[in-house]
């Protein structure tokens, strides 16, 4: 079952939130809806939008600034707070002012609060699933494009953290990076010498690797794809280098995470779990919104 907690402190909104919500509509509207040309101009109305399903509200700024760019008049009055839990058809919001703009307007601001309450509530039961240990959960940078940072909101939304925005904001020296570089050390090295000012991660596929992350002292070192035994093993190492060189490396898991596995992951220790199935493998939240009369109120 979801747990039912509201964050008290929202995450801060994204600064492409208002260019994202331009690109959407352009992408839908285009040179105008010729179909709410059936409705009179002077026509107003309320519509109310319900949850079919239960999920993480989340995507609330992203749907009220569709109605502020479309049409100020229109008013959105929401029943429940972002990062809320909804009960199935629960209504959420009342949507009232001119009919043209509300109905223009509906299929862009529902697409943004399919989705990024999709992202909240998939990351929502990942954390659940974790609670009472120390992980954190973790995106990627598996984003739908275009919508990195409104999906980077929504996890946060969830309860999760994230990782990385891009390749610009910290140094990740993977697999293809350590073949290409001729080795672990080599990579980190050449990193090393970068000065880039970023934080230096390296991903590791055994614990050979492992190893050579903790004797760099690298910030973190993903383990990807180990099994549960070897992630404690991997974990050991750890708590044995910092004991004895007084360092901190983060270990985060990476690979194969379900909310099958992901307790038994948590529970070998380690301090993170990144898991790009919260932003990539979604089901969209079943929202809809329906005429509820006319006139304001």
């Amino acid at each position: 079952m979801m747990d039912r907690t509201t964050l008290t402190t929202l995450p801060k909104l994204p600064a492409d939130l208002d260019a994202c919500v331009e690109r959407a509509l352009a992408e839908d509207v285009g040179s105008g809806d010729v179909t709410a040309r059936l409705v009179p101009e002077t026509a107003v109305v309320r519509a109310e939008v319900f949850a079919r399903e239960a999920a993480v509200v989340c995507g609330q700024p992203w749907f009220q600034r569709v109605y502020e760019r479309l049409d100020p008049r229109v008013t959105v009055a929401w029943d429940i707070k972002e990062t809320s839990s909804t009960r199935v058809d629960q209504r959420i919001a009342l949507v009232s002012g001119p009919a043209r703009a509300v109905l223009t307007g509906e299929r862009t601001a529902l697409n943004f609060l399919q989705l990024l309450s999709a992202t909240a509530t998939a990351t929502r039961r990942f954390v659940d699933r974790v609670r009472g240990t120390p992980v954190q959960i973790v995106d990627t940078r598996k984003t739908v494009p275009g919508l990195r940072t409104a999906q980077k909101y929504a996890v946060a939304c969830g309860g999760g953290a994230n990782h990385r925005f891009g390749l610009f904001d910290a140094i990740l020296i993977k697999e293809n990076h350590i073949a290409a570089a001729g080795g672990a050390h080599a990579a980190i090295e050449r990193a090393r010498a970068l000065n880039a000012g970023v934080k230096l991660m390296m991903e590791a596929e055994n614990l050979n690797e492992v190893q050579a992350g903790l004797e760099a002292n690298v910030d973190l070192v993903l383990l990807d794809d180990f099994p549960t035994h070897l992630l404690s093993k991997a974990v050991a190492m750890a708590r044995e280098y910092r004991r004895l060189n007084k360092v901190r490396t983060v270990l985060e898991a990476s690979g194969g995470v379900t909310l099958n596995n992901v307790r038994d992951i948590a529970d070998t220790g380690v301090d993170r779990i990144s898991i790009g199935g919260i932003t990539k493998h979604i089901q969209a939240v079943d929202f809809s919104m329906r005429i509820a009369g006319h006139g304001g109120g």
